[in-house]
């Protein structure tokens, strides 16, 4: 079993958030890197570690950066020639692989996502709106550097995502971590997530030099989702035969009932008491279900995590499983509204891991956005997919299969970045760096991040 250097590594790679948490997420650009780094050298005793994790704490702070930001902060050149390509080349480059045309194309991108004016991302979660402030005083105090974009995330009342569904239910389980796999987990060798240990193929993953710099590190990728709540209603309602045929449809296109009850345990009527018990609801698999009767092969967390559907292949899922913390942003719609507000909500999609490509990419452009693996030609993800009115979804069924065609997109990519999350000493290196002899100023912009939108 591999000991993990709990105290070392940034702890929203090991922890999942609280049921019930605030938090912001702020983009900072840096413009003097000598007072940067001073002013990081000052934040580092409030970081957040996974060492001891389960004692109260009123709030969690993680920092990371992008390829520019690292190299502002003077990173030696062969350093960074160590970050993977996709790293170097940053999210809004790799449209292509990730699917990213059309209205989900980065020159539609809320500003400054995706140009180059991220350098710093800060991620700080609380329990409460009152705890928080702390926290985000202690970013705002970052001498050297401008706030160029602020997003407030949270649990919606609901207590769901605005779709209506319960999140963040399945994930891996790190071997090594102090906590216990639930049932249904899939216990994955750390390396798979982190630089310095064990991956799946026994060796550590080639990570960025030197050691002090990458051990206890990953890359993070940040994505901000725009939801369509209200034509996911619409295109419910004009297409079932009833209310609870909604409900039914809703299910098969994304694998679980609204209260988290999985369809392969409870495929024909929804059972919230399944749905809310962590030891059950999500111990099941697939391979008793290979048409898709119950779980349709192209439902939504089907895609994201085929668990043993792909059992004959040689693709083998522990390899592209990927860390995931999620966050709502943004009002909800209230029940029975059919007619979109104006407002813009959706979701934070933070992936973290050690692989940019075979991870977070391989997942977004084969299992997402493409069909083939599971038979379905060019059927993409009903929910996620960038279907824009002309997508369908199979759903396996006896006598006679169901299709449903005509699916709009529900959800819109609004911007992203590709990010370096390092472990702690990792951080202490940085901010030891000497500055890069003659390194340019950023130009100044305004210090009201709103005037940057």
């Amino acid at each position: 079993m591999p000991s993990l250097e709990l105290d070392d590594i940034q702890g929203t790679v090991l922890r999942r958030r609280p049921d019930d948490y605030q938090g912001a997420y702020l983009l900072y650009r840096i413009d003097d890197p000598a007072a940067a780094k001073r002013s990081l050298r000052e934040v580092l005793p409030k970081i957040t570690s996974a060492a001891d994790w389960e004692l109260p704490r009123p709030f969690t702070l993680n920092v990371a950066f992008t390829y520019r930001g690292l190299a502002r902060l003077g990173v030696p050149q062969e350093s960074l020639a160590s970050f993977s390509e996709e790293f170097r080349a940053g999210m809004a480059a790799r449209k292509e692989v990730l699917g990213d045309l059309g209205a989900n194309d980065p020159s539609s991108w809320n500003p400054p996502l995706g140009g180059p004016d991220v350098h710093i991302g800060v991620m700080v979660i609380a329990r409460s709106p009152a705890e928080l402030r702390e926290p985000v005083e202690t970013a705002g105090r970052l001498a050297g550097v401008s706030l160029v974009y602020r997003l407030d995330v949270g649990v919606p009342v609901t207590g769901r995502e605005h779709f209506g569904f319960r999140d963040g239910i399945s994930s891996p389980h790190l071997l090594g971590s102090t906590c216990e796999p639930l049932p249904g987990q899939d216990s994955v060798q750390p390396g798979e997530f982190l630089f310095g240990y064990p991956d799946e193929s026994g060796a550590p993953p080639k990570g960025p030099v030197p050691d002090a710099l990458g051990r206890n590190g990953c890359y993070l990728a940040f994505r901000q989702m725009h939801a369509d709540v209200a034509a996911f209603r619409r295109f419910l309602r004009e297409t079932a035969r009833s209310p609870e045929d909604e409900e039914l449809i809703a299910a098969k296109i994304v694998g679980r009932w609204r209260s988290g009850a999985p369809l392969a345990l409870t495929p024909d009527h929804d059972d919230p008491e399944l749905g809310a018990d962590p030891m059950r609801n999500n111990d099941f698999r697939y391979q008793d279900d290979p048409q898709g009767l119950r779980v349709p092969r192209g439902a939504h967390i089907r895609r994201a995590n085929p668990r043993d559907s792909l059992a004959d292949t040689v693709v083998e899922t522990r390899i592209h499983r990927v860390l995931r913390r999620g966050a709502a942003y943004g009002p909800v719609l209230p029940d029975g509204v059919l007619e979109d507000d104006g407002a813009e909500r959706g979701i934070i999609f933070v992936f973290l891991g050690a692989s940019l490509s075979r991870q977070f990419e391989f997942v977004q452009q084969v299992w997402l956005n493409d069909g083939d693996f599971a038979g379905l030609g060019a059927e993409r993800d009903p929910l996620v997919g960038d279907n824009g009115g002309a997508g369908s979804h199979t759903i396996p069924a006896r006598p006679v299969r169901r299709r449903l065609t005509g699916l709009p997109r529900f959800v819109t990519v609004r911007g992203g970045e590709y990010c370096f999350l390092p472990g702690l000493a990792a951080l202490e290196w940085l901010t030891a760096l000497p500055d890069p002899a003659g390194a340019p100023a950023a130009t100044p912009r305004s210090p009201n991040p709103e005037d940057d939108r």
